[in-house]
């Protein structure tokens, strides 16, 4: 790896660490926020995907940002956007302004993920890409888990609004170091941005995820369901429609030419379902339900988080080593072997039972995240891998959204149909939220077998 490359992927990672951690410090202060502000689990839950639909907006758009700028310049730009969704959040005195703080955040850090992505396939040779996308891993995986832990921490003594404070030295940090250190690599200059392109797929977005974040708060076949839900995919459709045949598309789709860019897609669009919905059910079961503390729930999530930070890098040196194949069946078993936990709860069930499940999920999905990614990545032409990026994080935002909406609804409905202010009435939600997971898990298998045994040449 070149030196340049190198401080540039260093400088990179340890900026968009705290926009990805930032994603995910939310969740935690769910319930103590939606009682200040006097608000419901569906209007609580767009901190998250809020966060998530400008997240998701951006990261398109970032294959032609980084064709067209320098990485520095992107980097820069995109930090100080950042910098100032955090400021945003850290004033807000209204739950309005709050919300935009957070989409704001969401715009800086949109970019900026993909950037390391791209970064770090460029540098690493094709005997070393697991290694070094486990490090990657580090940011994308550890960060959105231990996301709860730290808010947790800070919540048991603090403001929420500290939550906001916390990133602002780190980001204002990073931006430094690349000002100082981070050379200027080269980038195309005569492209032609897709107008089109940008539009259908933001409305297309915009009105998928905004569907999915009302369900459970309105009757499905409303406007702000069904309707939604529909506009979504006719934009979708005609995005696709606009991008045939352009010769500057705003995403090249040639990416879906390639079986196992679509297959690791699919597999991590189902992984962030569980993954994601599984960050909303947990501090809700412990401090709603069980009437813990946000530390405590934040201590839960703490064991899989750890293991998380440890296994990464071990993960993309097995993807190095060995058929990613195996190592995605192996992870999925203990993935559902955590969850199958995690279902069977009781009023009875002790913090301990609690943690452990979620540290044995946190394994098996760890074994898992990395692989996949670099299989997706390491299949595609090189011209192409950053549009790659951008559709492989998009659909992971997709989905994350999609998951939080979907366990979120589950434990709405559930509410309605028992008494929900008895500790039995809410668990019977938090219950049926896990049982959703597990079944999703389970339809992994059928895609893991068209995953090859060989790795790309």
């Amino acid at each position: 790896m070149k030196k340049g490359m190198r401080l540039s992927l260093f400088i990179v990672l340890f900026g968009s660490f705290f926009g990805v951690l930032s994603s995910t410090m939310m969740t935690t202060a769910l319930p103590p926020i939606m009682r200040v502000f006097h608000i419901s689990y569906s209007s609580a839950q767009w901190l998250t995907n809020g966060y998530m639909l400008a997240n998701a907006l951006m990261i398109p758009t970032s294959a032609y940002l980084m064709k067209r700028f320098s990485f520095k310049n992107l980097f820069l730009t995109f930090s100080t956007i950042f910098l100032l969704g955090s400021l945003v959040g850290t004033i807000a005195n209204q739950y309005l302004i709050l919300i935009i703080g957070r989409m704001v955040q969401a715009i800086g850090a949109g970019v900026m993920i993909p950037l390391v992505n791209v970064i770090a396939m460029r540098a690493a040779d094709k005997k070393h890409r697991g290694a070094v996308m486990g490090i990657i891993g580090v940011v994308f995986n550890f960060s959105p888990i231990v996301g709860p832990t730290v808010s947790g921490f800070i919540l048991d003594s603090l403001s929420w609004r500290y939550l906001f404070s916390l990133t602002m030295p780190f980001t204002l940090l990073s931006i430094i170091l690349a000002i100082v250190l981070m050379p200027k690599i080269k980038h195309q200059t005569d492209l032609v941005f897709n107008v089109k392109g940008l539009i259908t797929a933001s409305l297309g977005l915009l009105c998928l995820l905004w569907s999915f974040s009302n369900v459970g708060e309105y009757n499905f076949v409303s406007f702000n369901i069904l309707g939604l839900l529909v506009l979504g995919l006719i934009f979708g459709f005609l995005f696709f429609k606009t991008q045939e045949g352009s010769k500057n598309p705003f995403i090249n789709l040639d990416v879906f030419e390639h079986k196992q860019f679509n297959v690791a897609s699919i597999l991590n669009m189902i992984l962030m379902v569980t993954m994601y919905g599984n960050t909303i059910l947990l501090p809700i079961l412990v401090q709603n339900v069980m009437h813990k503390s946000a530390l405590i729930s934040g201590l839960v999530l703490l064991p899989g988080a750890m293991v998380t930070f440890f296994m990464s890098p071990i993960s993309g040196h097995l993807f190095d080593k060995y058929p990613v194949k195996y190592l995605v069946l192996t992870g999925i078993t203990i993935d559902c072997i955590g969850t199958t936990m995690q279902a069977l709860i009781n009023k009875d069930t002790s913090i301990l039972t609690i943690t452990l499940g979620q540290t044995v999920r946190q394994f098996g999905l760890v074994l898992v995240l990395i692989p996949i990614q670099t299989q997706a990545l390491s299949y595609l032409p090189a011209e192409i891998i950053p549009d790659g990026v951008a559709l492989y994080n998009t659909l992971r935002q997709v989905a994350a959204s999609f998951g939080t909406a979907l366990l979120i609804a589950v434990i709405t409905l559930s509410n309605q149909h028992h008494n929900a202010a008895t500790i039995t009435g809410g668990l019977v939600g938090i219950k049926l939220g896990f049982t959703t997971c597990l079944i999703l898990l389970l339809t992994c298998f059928i895609f893991i077998r068209k995953l090859y045994t060989t790795r790309a040449i």
